[in-house]
């Protein structure tokens, strides 16, 4: 959607990666020169914030939110292993003599700095991902008993067909979505984890875009196998059902 057109999606629902719809488009935010800058946002429990173009697509019709996570931890993923190279290319140029031990030192305390800084972000979108892959697996348990709960009523004729049918597809589909979004956040904190590890057997060779990044989550995502489902009977019997 070309930025003349931006304002038409304002009050237009925003989805994330994976479908769900988390709020829609309030306001825009734009420079002197008209320039837009960042999107108000109001999220389905009612939050309103403030969100940088990037964390935004507009693709037609389709608004979708880019998680933060992913968005920052493919950067990371691309910026930590360059200042890696660089430094040891600096390595090399003060050995061969081509550049002052004066320059290397001063170049090398700066990529010193800014890796530094860089670990530290990326440490801090483990963390990230660790709690919301914990949230993922709330969810996925939350659902599987509401799976075993679906079944039980439909076996003894609560639940018609018609409704065990599309509860069931219903409750299917959302866990296909929370077991994609779970291991998305796994893959991201898998590499960024390599990342700070010094593991660059991949990187080395090839670097790591962003685009190879986002393929490799697409693509783990994609080969996810069907939901199980599980009937936890004692857990069950426990509640009072």
């Amino acid at each position: 959607m070309s930025n003349s057109n931006l304002f038409l999606s304002i009050g237009k629902p925003i989805k994330n990666e994976y479908g769900r719809v988390i709020g829609k488009v309030a306001s825009f935010a734009l420079t002197p020169n008209g320039k837009f800058e960042s999107v108000y946002v109001e999220f389905g429990d009612g939050q309103f914030t403030k969100q940088p173009m990037e964390s935004i697509k507009f693709n037609g019709a389709e608004i979708t939110f880019v998680s933060k996570i992913k968005n920052q931890s493919g950067v990371l993923c691309d910026h930590i292993p360059l200042i890696w190279r660089k430094d040891d290319a600096l390595k090399d140029l003060v050995a061969n003599k081509k550049i002052t031990n004066e320059v290397y030192q001063d170049l090398h305390n700066s990529f010193s700095n800014v890796l530094t800084q860089l670990k530290k972000e990326a440490q801090v979108m483990i963390d990230e991902s660790v709690i919301e892959i914990e949230r993922c697996n709330e969810e996925i348990t939350s659902l599987s008993y509401a799976v075993a709960n679906l079944e039980i009523e439909h076996e003894i004729g609560k639940v018609d067909d018609e409704n065990y049918r599309q509860a069931f597809a219903l409750l299917q589909d959302t866990l296909r979505r929370a077991q994609a979004e779970k291991n998305d956040f796994e893959v991201t904190k898998s590499k960024l984890s390599s990342v700070l590890l010094g593991d660059q057997t991949s990187t080395s060779a090839k670097p790591l875009t962003t685009k190879v990044y986002a393929e490799t989550v697409t693509n783990a995502a994609t080969k996810l196998p069907e939901p199980p489902v599980v009937v936890y009977v004692k857990e069950i019997g426990k509640s009072g059902i």
